[in-house]
């Protein structure tokens, strides 16, 4: 098994080099950079995207000679200076190597407008992140395991047909129009005032006494949670009902039942083990699932100081060193998550050995 970790640990690096470099790749044709985004803030024009859609001669300047729309009337020794300050006097190639020797080193450089080291700032915003993906996949395994084998017990009963109905529309239903549709109802919006609107604890939170620091965090993750783990719930649900019913037609169930073993004892002494291998394999898929693609709408619609909105903000800024250090530590833990799933399955079933497949 080391030997498998082992490998599994190497790969992370290829893999990580190969993401950034499509990333970093098309960023170079993404127009209104950070530079672009300096010089229109200093004109007064907002936002770059701005300037381009409300100039008349945009087109000209695109393909005249100006390099960066909108640089007329600064001196070119100030527009040289910002290539420099930022490293965009040096060719992409080397740029992008020196940020993958830089990132390997855990050295992400420093914000082009925060003026603070991205290290600090995803420091301080990750457990955000994976606090919210952690108790929404917990939150959708502690539901769906149990209703998923009370299903596969009740096949084709009314209890099975309408819990279907309901996770099939609970999971049809769009991440972000959940959580607004909960911020309506329960955070102040036209009804009732029951959960803060934003933000993880209440201000002087420090100075709170243990349990109250406790239901004070409980009280503030309760909406992201639902409205982060509430499409998880279908394909988990479904996931774990048809794994059972595969295992209880097979015949050591079979044999277990003549045996005169309890049908509790053959559903969770024998069949459990088996059936959730399969389960555990979804659990990268759904935590990273929660991780990549609901942090960003759950954190923003919440006020969430995570990564997510986080690298959102950066990317409409064109804050290149957020933007890559967190797609890099969004890869980092993606993969690390897909080698804990792989011990998950030797801690279920110890007769499984990685050892000898080829990786």
């Amino acid at each position: 098994m080391g030997a498998y970790i082992l490998r599994r640990l190497l790969l992370v690096i290829p893999t990580l080099f190969g993401v950034m470099l499509i990333n970093f790749a098309l960023t170079q044709f993404v127009p209104g950079g950070p530079i672009e985004q300096i010089i229109a803030q200093m004109q007064g024009e907002g936002d770059v995207f701005e300037t381009i859609a409300g100039s008349d001669s945009a087109v000209t300047e695109m393909g005249g000679d100006e390099k960066y729309l909108g640089a007329r009337g600064l001196p070119p020794e100030f527009i040289a200076e910002l290539e420099r300050e930022f490293g965009f006097d040096k060719p992409p190639v080397e740029r992008f190597f020196n940020m993958m020797w830089n990132y390997m080193r855990f050295d992400f450089g420093e914000s082009y407008f925060r003026s603070v080291g991205v290290f600090e700032l995803v420091r301080e915003k990750l457990p955000v992140s994976i606090t919210l993906g952690l108790w929404s996949t917990l939150i959708a395994y502690l539901v769906s395991i149990p209703l998923g084998i009370r299903k596969a017990v009740r096949d084709g009963t009314r209890f099975d047909t309408w819990t279907s109905a309901a996770i099939i529309v609970a999971y049809a239903i769009p991440g972000f129009l959940f959580a607004i549709l909960l911020l309506v109802l329960f955070a102040g919006g036209s009804y009732w005032q029951i959960f803060p609107l934003r933000g993880l604890t209440s201000d002087g939170w420090e100075s709170f006494p243990l349990w109250r620091k406790v239901t004070d965090y409980f009280w503030h993750i309760t909406l992201p949670v639902i409205a982060s783990s509430i499409s998880g719930f279908a394909t988990l649900t479904l996931l774990t009902k048809n794994s059972f019913l595969d295992e209880i037609k097979k015949q050591y169930v079979v044999t277990a039942r003549a045996k005169g073993l309890s049908e509790r004892r053959v559903l969770y002494g024998h069949v459990f083990r088996n059936a959730m291998l399969i389960v555990i394999a979804g659990f990268p898929s759904l935590f990273l699932g929660i991780f990549f693609g609901g942090s960003v709408i759950i954190e923003t619609l919440f006020s969430l100081d995570g990564l997510g909105r986080m690298g959102y903000e950066a990317a409409l800024q064109r804050d290149y060193p957020i933007i890559f250090g967190t797609l890099f530590v969004f890869g980092l833990v993606g993969l690390l998550v897909g080698i804990l799933s792989d011990l998950m399955y030797v801690f279920v079933d110890p007769r499984i050995d990685f050892e000898r497949r080829e990786v």
